[in-house]
């Protein structure tokens, strides 16, 4: 584990706190909202013992102190139409009072990123919805010059000499509808510990320094073998930390050589559906200046993380 990190001792939402049926609990969008901590994830469904999935959902809960949850009696969110199948990895970002969703859409022709539009989590209106292949898309908290910005995550397989070389861009919006101004923040040739492709991770908060934000690098190894349910499982998932200029996003003002986050515990890897993966939704920047880091453990479980704000900006600065 990395030095300037504190892990909790335990995952702060398994399948088992979750009183509907749940297999798979992980990757959560996670927020400060009306006084409380509010946190969306992702429910795969089905027969965690069979190793069976049977489908996806949305579920909400909420915390006094970001450490204790309770989950609603249902989920509240998931999405089917003649076109969408479904809506999972939801990002939160707060913005002038109001709360916004990105997710992952499934669609009959592609990966879409949505942003939906909600004050209640029960209502959830769809506000945008990309052209496929992109995904991982994640909100600023407020808007950079004047504009509604944007990470995000294309999935150019074709273009890019049909592989995974996935990179960051940076788009803007008067409205959070049309998007333009798309500029490259970082490829994955520019992230030593990843091999196969990079993405946003939690949504950034604003420091002194810069944006702070967290990005996801895959590293692919064809020797790995069975890691997890499946019969093979190659990847594994770090994340990293970076700080981007306050007035343009697109620029990297510093960024850590190393990961910031791994797997190394135990209950990050037991029974994990994908091991060795872990993938930040949530940060939070408290008043104290701790930084809380809520993370999807082997795509199984969700657990928390923190550090100071500090140490982050001056490992994002000195970059090692």
């Amino acid at each position: 584990m990395n030095e300037i990190l504190k892990k909790l001792d335990r995952p702060v939402l398994t399948r088992f706190d979750v009183p509907y049926p749940a297999a798979l609990i992980f990757n959560a969008g996670v927020t400060k909202y009306n006084g409380q901590y509010v946190m969306l994830f992702r429910n795969d469904y089905g027969s965690f013992e069979e190793q069976r999935l049977d489908g996806t959902n949305i579920g909400l809960a909420t915390s006094a102190d970001g450490i204790h949850w309770t989950v609603a009696p249902k989920p509240c969110f998931a999405l089917k139409t003649d076109e969408i199948e479904r809506v999972y990895d939801p990002r939160l970002t707060v913005i002038d009072g109001v709360c916004y969703v990105c997710a992952a859409v499934d669609t009959k022709h592609g990966i879409c990123g949505g942003i939906f539009r909600t004050e209640d989590f029960t209502t959830f209106d769809l506000l945008s919805l990309s052209t496929p292949d992109n995904r991982n898309m994640v909100l600023f908290p407020e808007k950079v010059g004047g504009l509604y910005t944007r990470l995000e995550r294309p999935m150019p397989v074709y273009s890019r000499r049909h592989r995974d070389r996935f990179d960051i861009w940076f788009g803007q919006s008067p409205d959070l509808r049309f998007w333009g101004n798309h500029k490259l923040v970082m490829g994955v040739e520019d992230v030593p510990f990843a091999n196969d492709k990079i993405g946003p991770a939690a949504p950034p908060v604003k420091t002194e320094k810069g944006w702070l934000t967290t990005f996801h690098a895959v590293n692919l190894d064809p020797d790995r073998g069975k890691n997890g349910w499946e019969a093979k499982w190659t990847k594994s998932y770090t994340a990293g930390v970076m700080l981007l200029d306050l007035d343009d996003p697109s620029r990297i003002v510093g960024k850590y050589s190393e990961p910031l986050l791994f797997c190394d515990q135990d209950y990050e890897e037991e029974d994990g559906f994908r091991k060795s993966t872990v993938f930040p939704g949530g940060m939070i920047l408290e008043d104290s200046g701790e930084v809380k880091f809520y993370y999807g453990a082997s795509d199984t479980v969700e657990c928390l993380a923190t550090a100071d704000v500090n140490d982050l900006i001056r490992l994002c600065l000195e970059g090692k």
